[in-house]
């Protein structure tokens, strides 16, 4: 029985269990959001350093991620997908920890840029192993037929925490200052830490462990395609302010907000689509009405034009990352189900990590509108990649 054949309350109590587990992802990513939007200031105002400086302590976390992905994965293909779960849960007791006495120590700005960078790549690799470890466990649960339902749960929890974490923790920082945000850490994945000490985890699969380069290999094409298609999200958040002050708009942030919105309402209502219709399918749909409106944003004679085209990005973009997913999964054995998630993350990461100095470059260069349409072309590229492995699947 297919998954649009299922019975309402089998549908609806498989959509239960992915929440129960990527309810510890929500846990991690609230905790990822309460300080990125007021460490940096804390770096530069508080403690006397730079704005690059400030950049790079909240880069250093991505990098962590990003290094770690390939751990990430092994460990949850041997060590099982609670267990990496846990660790990341205390990575983050102990980034939360390591806030605290950062913030106790703002007279001593050496001590505390290094205490507060250490934190920061604690918490990046804990969000490497609970991002692998809760899709994997979710898969595990309900099943490989579920794939695409998992992935798009785990991205509407960590996409809503930061959404939720980032405005919550300027608020926390004004009324209770910079050390209430190491103590939410500590507090949150404590918490997160007693409630999954009882929940029953899915065994260990035996079998062929393929090195992680030999993963990497199986999953690089759909990895790239996802890349290629995902420059358009790093563009649009990191830019999107300097965008609208050199057309003379306001209201950058409503922008950003109609992604976001987008995004989720996308992934809620036709995340079922990539079972119905399959991965490639839904892909290469996805991909051209991001274009569009990574378009649209390039034309924009208007704010109103702006947020159409944000809005469109944010509706496409949402799932190609579970329909290329859904592909790429297939190309690794079972039993080295964590390690193919965790390469296929490097891409989106990898994605996070070059749309700043590559659209930084085209900015420079020829102006801050022609990024979008430099984002869109890579789209475009990344479309007719999707198009060959599709053919290439069917042949």
């Amino acid at each position: 029985m297919s998954a649009q054949q299922q019975p309402p309350q089998r549908s609806m109590a498989i959509t239960l269990q992915i929440v129960s587990i990527v309810f510890y992802t929500f846990i991690a990513f609230l905790c990822i959001g309460l300080p990125i939007a007021v460490l940096p200031g804390y770096v530069h105002e508080q403690l006397g350093f730079s704005a690059v400086i400030a950049g790079l302590v909240i880069g250093s976390q991505y990098l962590a991620t990003l290094l770690s992905r390939p751990m990430a994965g092994r460990m949850s293909d041997t060590l099982g997908t609670k267990r990496a779960i846990i660790y990341g849960l205390w990575g983050i007791v102990l980034s939360g920890l390591l806030t605290l006495v950062s913030t106790l120590l703002q007279d001593f700005a050496l001590a505390s840029l290094i205490i507060l960078i250490i934190g920061r790549l604690l918490l990046g690799i804990a969000q490497g192993l609970i991002g692998v470890g809760t899709i994997s466990w979710c898969m595990g649960q309900v099943g490989v037929e579920h794939t695409a339902k998992s992935i798009g749960w785990n991205g509407i929890a960590s996409y809503g925490a930061i959404a939720i974490g980032a405005p919550l923790g300027v608020v926390m920082v004004a009324d209770y200052g910079y050390t209430s945000l190491g103590i939410a850490l500590a507090v949150l994945a404590a918490g997160a830490l007693l409630l999954i000490r009882n929940k029953p985890s899915v065994p260990v699969i035996r079998g062929e462990r393929l090195p992680f380069w030999a993963v990497f290999g199986r999953i690089a094409p759909y990895g790239a395609s996802l890349t290629l298609a995902s420059i358009g999200y790093g563009t649009l958040t990191t830019f999107i302010t300097l965008y609208y002050l050199n057309r003379g708009w306001t209201g950058a942030a409503y922008c950003l907000t109609v992604f976001g919105v987008c995004f989720i309402l996308s992934r809620l209502m036709f995340i079922s689509a990539i079972s119905r219709f399959g991965g490639f399918r839904s892909a290469i749909a996805c991909m051209t009405i991001e274009t569009v409106g990574l378009v649209l944003l390039w034309l924009a004679p208007s704010t109103a034009f702006a947020l159409i085209g944000a809005g469109l990005a944010g509706f496409g973009l949402s799932l190609v990352y579970p329909a290329l997913g859904v592909e790429a999964i297939k190309q690794v054995p079972s039993s080295s189900r964590g390690s193919g998630l965790g390469a296929y993350a490097v891409f989106f990461d990898l994605a996070l990590a070059i749309a700043g100095p590559l659209m930084g470059a085209v900015a420079l260069n020829l102006g801050y509108a022609w990024i979008f349409l430099s984002a869109a072309l890579l789209s475009v590229i990344g479309l007719g990649l999707t198009l060959l492995l599709k053919r290439r699947a069917t042949s």
